[in-house]
């Protein structure tokens, strides 16, 4: 099944429904109370984390284009303004909701191995590269993506014509934009990929200072390459001038990639199914494998049998049932989550109600880290050495006929590998693999390297639903291993504690996987975070990426009018339109 259509979702939803009614005993059925039947929801909406993208798109909503020829907009911008976060070079999740059908699809646009890739990618005299050397190296970047994904999607979803897309892009590009603040302080670094032969010609200007926050950049070489784009689709990523200069530049010492013109012509984007569940008068959607969207659902459906969740933002117990559950969904999500293709995923266990309530039993009373459990059909795989640096951004687009994109997209760490090509940053997607293959016994790593493989992504863009298929709600995020807690925080603040889409993003993050707690410390007030100390749960500093959480909800406001409650996390730069 490709895509989710709305009879789909209201049969799933029945069926719970029945299983939960076949466990209680016998009785008359209530009379149906009146359902008041909402507006559909309607566009233009755009939340981004960048003014300029955000206009793009809103240009383009306004010229008739869909939810998706506003995203192929945005990202084209977003890979020029924001190189640090996302770009042509890197991959991405796309859910989409078509309002006339009530279908659901997801577009897989994460990067792929090289065909000569094997579990020990990053190995060097028979022991694994450090982090940082197997980021700055070659054999780091995946085949991008995001550019075909989008390309497919467009093919099913684009009402205006491909090569009208990149305009904003290509004038920012050949005329300049002002620096940010955030693009300013990474350009500031003074290691890393910020100070790689490639990202130092761009960002030294021809007096030979740095670039910094303020000043005007300008980009001709991006400029060339969405022009080509625009004529020759995304294909022209994959063959000619662009895929020689990404193969000149994956190729280059120190350390080069095995990466071929054969790996980037044989790429191909992949529609799956959303993996859809029912959470309380909602249906929330995800990506399936090899997104982790399927924990942010496991979450979710602990949390149903946790009665502290529904407490509240000021509530302590809330806070640390919130934390708990996450500790079980990350030990879940890094024993059993890869790429389908290579490894099963034991998705439909890990969602079964009956282990999520056992496990949810489990996390109330843990002391430390949690251990993976055995989802039905689940096969104990190797332990996990997966790292998530920073690098990713989360946008959300609504048309004018309701039709929805939620969409995270990634060059992995911050400016992914710190090599480009042809005027954009190529990803390391590939230090997403573990860099462990196998635990001492030799089980095999679930998320272990292999030629042609997706590595594991956090990545986990969201939609929600009501239980009659109408739009509801739509967000995700940015932040490595901790977007899936920065999803759930949000979903939560949203769907249960009735928060505002901005309130719910400001809301202090708390990060539970192992034995330790990330946080926004200084979000958090001093009595709350007190009583958390007191509960077992002190907060260190988040060393993961910030979130970046994007996204709207279709409600009324107090006035009882239905309309659009849009929000952009205030970490970054972000705004909302509409």
């Amino acid at each position: 099944m490709r895509t989710l259509p709305r009879r789909s979702l209201i049969a799933l939803v029945s069926t719970a429904a029945l299983i939960l009614t076949a466990c209680g005993a016998a009785r008359a059925p209530a009379p149906a109370p009146a359902v008041e039947v909402p507006p559909p929801a309607r566009g233009p909406f755009v939340s981004a984390a960048n003014p300029l993208a955000v206009e793009a798109g809103m240009k383009v909503l306004r010229e008739g284009g869909s939810a998706v020829d506003a995203a192929v907009a945005v990202q084209a911008v977003l890979g020029l303004v924001e190189p640090q976060s996302s770009g042509l070079g890197g991959g991405a999740f796309l859910m989409h909701f078509d309002a006339g059908t009530g279908e659901i699809t997801s577009f897989d646009g994460r990067e792929t191995a090289p065909a000569a890739a094997g579990p020990e990618l990053f190995f060097e005299d028979g022991r694994p590269l450090g982090y940082r050397d197997a980021v700055l190296s070659g054999r780091s970047t995946g085949v991008p993506g995001a550019v075909a994904m989008l390309g497919m999607a467009h093919e099913k979803h684009g009402r205006l014509a491909w090569s009208g897309l990149f305009g904003d892009a290509e004038r920012l590009a050949r005329e300049g934009f002002i620096v940010s603040p955030r693009l300013g302080g990474f350009i500031a670094a003074r290691s890393g990929q910020a100070r790689t032969p490639w990202a130092d010609a761009w960002f030294t200007g021809p007096d030979g200072e740095r670039v910094e926050t303020g000043d005007r950049l300008t980009n001709p070489a991006y400029a060339q390459t969405v022009a080509e784009l625009a004529r020759g689709g995304p294909g022209a990523l994959y063959t000619g001038r662009i895929a020689t200069e990404i193969l000149a530049a994956t190729s280059a010492e120190p350390r080069p990639g095995a990466l071929t013109a054969a790996d980037l012509a044989a790429y191909r984007p992949i529609e799956r199914g959303a993996l859809c569940r029912p959470y309380r008068v909602y249906v929330v959607c995800v990506p399936p494998p090899p997104s982790s969207g399927v924990a942010v659902l496991q979450f979710l459906g602990m949390a149903e049998t946790v009665p502290a969740i529904l407490e509240g933002a000021d509530s302590v117990d809330a806070w640390v049932a919130l934390a708990q559950l996450q500790r079980v969904m990350y030990a879940d999500r890094d024993r059993y989550v890869g790429d389908p293709a290579f490894t099963g995923v034991p998705v439909q266990g890990m969602l079964d109600p009956d282990y999520m309530a056992a496990r949810a039993t489990l996390a109330l009373g843990l002391t430390g880290a949690a251990e993976a459990g055995r989802p039905p059909g689940g096969v104990i795989r190797g332990g996990d050495a997966t790292q998530e640096p920073s690098g990713t951004s989360h946008f959300v687009v609504v048309d004018a006929a309701g039709d929805v994109v939620s969409m995270t997209t990634t060059v992995e760490s911050v400016f992914g590998s710190g090599r480009m090509a042809a005027g954009f940053f190529l990803n390391n997607q590939l230090t997403d693999f573990s860099f462990t293959p196998t635990r001492p016994d030799g089980a095999p790593a679930a998320n272990a390297a292999a030629g042609g493989k997706r590595p594991r992504s956090s990545m986990s863009p969201v939609i929600v639903l009501d239980r009659e298929g109408r739009f509801v709600a739509a967000l995700g995020s940015p932040g490595g291993t901790s977007i899936l807690a920065y999803n759930v925080k949000a979903l939560v603040a949203v769907l249960d504690w009735g928060l505002p889409m901005q309130s719910a993003f400001d809301l202090p993050n708390l990060v539970a996987r192992g034995d330790g707690f990330g946080a926004d410390a200084e979000r958090f007030s001093p009595g709350l975070r007190a009583a958390l100390g007191e509960r077992g749960i002190t907060i260190r500093p988040n060393t993961s990426e910030n979130s970046g959480l994007h996204g709207g909800m279709w409600r009324r406001d107090r006035t009882g009018v239905w309309g659009w409650d849009g929000g952009a996390d205030d970490r970054r730069e972000g705004v909302v339109a509409w």
